[in-house]
């Protein structure tokens, strides 16, 4: 039986840890969907608005040489997806593993004949970091925009006349 994999994911902020699932997932099955989370969907159930638009997450996840294919995922809900898609294995992140949303997932899906498996996170970078990050560096140029605006404004002139200085 050919195994059909689905991996869910924003995939915002594009880093490792999204490489990492999506490699390790392909070395579990034959054919690998990766469903990419709309807007509107990331909005709704994280209260997280995505930094690169749908439209681009898409594109670069199609472009990873792990995936066969790519969904935009409109819905939360598994099951739905699962009727449109067909998938018999689902990779999820081990925040899922042992927890009351991951033990009904399994459940939900095992009547479909649907594996459930879990992925370490890699720790060392998530979105969530990344996204803090500019946050950070947005405040810093609220904060100061003057002290930037001189260095920044001298380097491109430097850059742009050839001086690398």
């Amino acid at each position: 039986m050919t195994r059909i994999g689905y991996a869910p994911g924003a995939y915002d902020l594009f880093h490792i840890g999204h490489l990492n699932l999506l490699r390790r997932a392909r070395e579990h099955c034959d054919y690998l969907i990766a469903g990419v989370v709309a807007d509107e969907v990331l909005i709704a159930h994280k209260g997280v608005s995505p930094v690169v638009p749908l439209h681009e997450r898409l594109e670069i996840v199609r472009n990873v040489r792990f995936v066969d294919a790519v969904h935009a995922a409109t819905t939360n809900d598994k099951v739905e997806i699962w009727r449109d898609l067909r998938f018999n294995v689902l990779f999820e992140g081990n925040d899922w593993q042992g927890v009351e949303k991951g033990a009904r997932l399994e459940q939900d899906l095992a009547v479909l004949g649907v594996e459930v498996v879990y992925f370490p996170y890699t720790l060392s970078t998530s979105s969530s970091a990344l996204r803090k990050a500019l946050e950070n560096i947005d405040a810093m140029a609220v904060r100061s925009p003057v002290e930037f605006a001189p260095a920044m404004h001298h380097g491109r002139k430097n850059r742009v006349a050839g001086n690398p200085l």
